[in-house]
């Protein structure tokens, strides 16, 4: 199966598993005229995020198929920190503008529709640009390779770079 099959199947779910929700669920953005397929979340408060972030966890470590997915805002400058999955993972951005990298490589947009696959073992970063904020769904896949393994925080010259 290609990466395109897993996002259609991944997307097809989602949408699938939102429809069985109540409409309470559905959350205003702050013009009130749009509505967000999940609920932003909690602030993240840890040291392997520089800025405001926020997450709202839909699939807790799955021990059947080996994936976790949240839904993660980044505002504007907010990032991760450097880091890498043993299992890979994939992002697949909903809202907004953001920036990845691996080390090594130039910086790239992410912009609404976009997928990012991060292989395995491949130390990268992500988060919003500067001046907007973004949110992407994170699927850490094959999680029982083991968990995110946390590096050092993306300087503000590497972010601007």
């Amino acid at each position: 199966m290609n990466l395109k099959n897993i996002a259609l199947i991944f997307i097809g779910g989602a949408f699938a598993f939102s429809c069985n929700q109540q409409n309470e669920s559905a959350k205003s953005t702050d013009s009130g005229s749009q509505k967000t397929l999940f609920p932003k979340g909690e602030k993240v408060v840890s040291d392997n995020f520089t800025g405001d972030v926020w997450l709202e966890m839909i699939i807790r470590d799955d021990s059947t198929l080996y994936t976790a997915m949240g839904n993660v805002t980044f505002e504007p400058g907010a990032r991760t920190n450097w880091h890498l999955h043993p299992g890979g993972q994939i992002l697949m951005v909903t809202e907004g503008l953001g920036w990845y990298q691996e080390r090594g490589k130039p910086k790239r947009e992410m912009r609404k529709g976009e997928v990012v696959t991060c292989q395995p073992n491949v130390e990268h970063w992500h988060g919003a640009s500067a001046d907007q904020s973004v949110t992407h769904m994170a699927m850490s896949i094959n999680t029982q390779h083991g968990g995110a393994v946390w590096g050092e925080p993306v300087t503000d010259e590497e972010f601007l770079k």
